[in-house]
């Protein structure tokens, strides 16, 4: 017995259970099987006490619900079955109207939570560095121009010897204008220019340039999954993204290495919107390296302006990244550990004629 229609109760993302007064597990949803790693009929009837460790006082914070009749909050909490190591999530305890002393525990492994903070927290930093990005850009590239056009003067009645100071003058100039561009390019506010099109016509084109260019020395492979639909987005903004992941992971493994295209469909994951309703975002595009893996001291804000783990980066690549894949409704992420570097892009699925923007009916998540 569940408290919601099945096919809710199979699609919640996060795991459940529903314990009787005896804080024995009357129903549990599949997302509940995985992280107990056992299956409903093994875990139906089971005391939750013999199934499942925590390193906080649980018996308590049941005991509160059923008695307040009022749902109670636990978060960062060491959670596993007896048989896994914990993972830390934050726990929601509900008492069942109408069915006393029946309770609802939902689990929320932290990384999911952590994942969708990090989304919110880029977003935020790259709006924030905006005004700063357009004053700096246009403050500095109009005496850039000068400067280089004085020392392309000065050459000419130079000697080849004395002319390497001001060919150097010239290209470090130019360099700095190049770094201006990209600032430029963050801080432009224009809405992207959304339109059904087909992910795997992106990426084609944003492998076939890294191939004969930034990325000629790493071998890249493809793993899609041809039955996607199309997506809801800006073609040049997409591939400007796409072209930028390429380049983070080639440059990653500089001495060569196996870049993978991954596309798949995922309906679990969703975006909470600006006005508050939720958005499915089930078009998956994951980007895997075999380098060495992000820093750890950065690997948590990745996304954020002007931080880089490059010696010579510039820390807004992967900002511009994440202020396009916000503007789109999507959701970007990142798993990184030694060997293996996973960048993750989801995206909404384009809307049927006659459906608003994003082709979904809205809800509140």
């Amino acid at each position: 017995m569940t408290l919601l229609p099945d096919s809710l109760w199979v699609s919640l993302p996060v795991p459940a259970l529903l314990l009787d007064g005896d804080d024995l597990i009357r129903a549990i949803n599949p997302a509940a099987e995985l992280f107990l790693n056992a299956s409903a009929r093994a875990l139906r009837g089971a005391s939750i006490w013999d199934r499942l460790l925590a390193d906080a006082p649980l018996r308590e914070s049941f005991a509160r619900v059923r008695d307040s009749h009022a749902p109670l909050f636990v978060n960062d909490v060491e959670v596993g079955a007896r048989a896994r190591t914990g993972r830390p999530c934050n726990l929601q305890i509900a008492p069942v109207a109408e069915m006393p002393g029946q309770i609802l525990l939902l689990l929320e492994p932290r990384e999911i939570a952590d994942k969708l903070g990090r989304a919110m927290q880029a977003k935020t930093a790259a709006r924030s560095a905006i005004g700063m990005a357009e004053m700096l850009a246009h403050e500095i590239k109009n005496p850039l121009a000068g400067i280089t056009g004085a020392a392309q003067l000065l050459s000419m009645g130079l000697a080849p010897r004395d002319r390497e100071l001001t060919d150097l003058i010239v290209a470090e100039s130019r360099r700095i204008v190049k770094l201006l561009e990209q600032v430029e390019q963050f801080g432009d506010l224009r809405c992207p220019q959304r339109r059904a099109l087909n992910l795997h016509d992106l990426l084609d084109r944003a492998r076939t340039s890294a191939m004969v260019g930034f990325a000629a020395h790493m071998r890249l492979k493809e793993d899609y999954d041809p039955s996607l639909p199309l997506t809801h987005a800006d073609g040049d903004q997409l591939l400007q993204v796409l072209l930028n992941l390429l380049r983070n992971a080639a440059e990653a493994s500089p001495s060569g290495g196996t870049i993978t295209l991954r596309t798949f469909y995922d309906p679990a994951i969703r975006v909470r919107r600006k006005d508050g309703t939720g958005a499915a975002v089930p078009l998956q595009i994951e980007i895997i390296d075999d380098g060495p893996g992000l820093p750890p001291d950065i690997a948590g804000e990745v996304f954020e302006p002007f931080v880089s783990g490059r010696e010579n980066g510039t820390g807004l690549g992967l900002a511009l990244v994440a202020k396009i894949v916000a503007e789109h409704e999507g959701w970007l992420a990142v798993e990184s550990a030694p060997g293996r570097t996973v960048f993750r892009l989801s995206l909404p699925v384009a809307p049927k004629p006659g459906a608003g923007h994003d082709g979904q009916a809205r809800e509140d998540i």
